[in-house]
């Protein structure tokens, strides 16, 4: 599906990533790794950032374990990133450019779900005083047999309970985690950010179907305003 015909298709159902794609919480995971590894003596480069990004937190904390050289204190890091992280979300709840209005306008037509790799308590809480919590009937996150992103588990599951096949569906994600996320799960993908190579060390290249530079954008939004239930 090209950038054409996917801004003249209307989905069966949308979900959303929530971290940098809805919330502007993207830069609070930044901080708070970067407050965990302070602790411990050491700071993030950018590739380390980088390649945390859209991880599931438990992996993002074993993953600051052995960056700083104490892989033995993984479960006490991934705890101490979580507790930071709630509360630089508490204290700054913001949306992304365009996020509101576009949940808005989407909802009129279509069932929507959120995808996240964060508790769900984070992704509630955030949605709820931003005002989005309302619009989405589900929000999916890794627990029980749902396994995190990059498995497919929690983009089949919210097709599945907004009651649309997985192809029918759009996901709207900023993470190469997030895209190799949906496209194993065959959604068709919306990326939003600046617009990077999707091929990562392990060769996977995630099928993305339109990238846009915000949810703001001009297209996006009358892509929006145009379709129908």
């Amino acid at each position: 599906m090209t950038a054409n015909t996917l801004l003249a298709w209307t989905p069966a159902a949308i979900v959303f990533d929530c971290d940098g794609t809805l919330m502007d919480s993207e830069r609070h995971w930044e901080k708070a790794r970067e407050v965990v590894l302070g602790h411990h003596g050491s700071a993030p480069d950018p590739e380390f950032a980088q390649a945390t990004k859209g991880l599931h937190y438990t992996e993002c904390g074993r993953m600051l374990a052995e960056y700083a050289g104490a892989p033995a204190l993984a479960e006490q890091m991934t705890e101490q990133l979580l507790a930071s992280f709630r509360q630089l979300v508490a204290d700054d709840p913001v949306t992304m450019p365009g996020a509101t209005e576009l949940v808005r306008k989407a909802a009129a037509f279509a069932p929507l779900a959120v995808a996240s790799n964060c508790p769900r308590d984070v992704v509630e809480a955030g949605l709820s005083r931003a005002g989005l919590l309302r619009y989405f009937g589900h929000v999916l996150v890794p627990e029980g047999a749902v396994r995190p992103k990059p498995y497919p588990d929690v983009y089949l599951e919210a097709a599945r309970l907004c009651g649309a096949a997985p192809g029918d569906a759009l996901a709207v994600e900023d993470s190469h985690c997030g895209f190799v996320s949906a496209s194993r799960a065959g959604l068709r993908v919306l990326a939003v950010g600046p617009r990077k190579p999707l091929d990562d060390a392990a060769g996977e290249i995630p099928s993305v179907d339109l990238w846009v530079a915000s949810l703001a954008d001009p297209d996006l939004v009358k892509w929006a305003d145009t379709r129908r239930p």
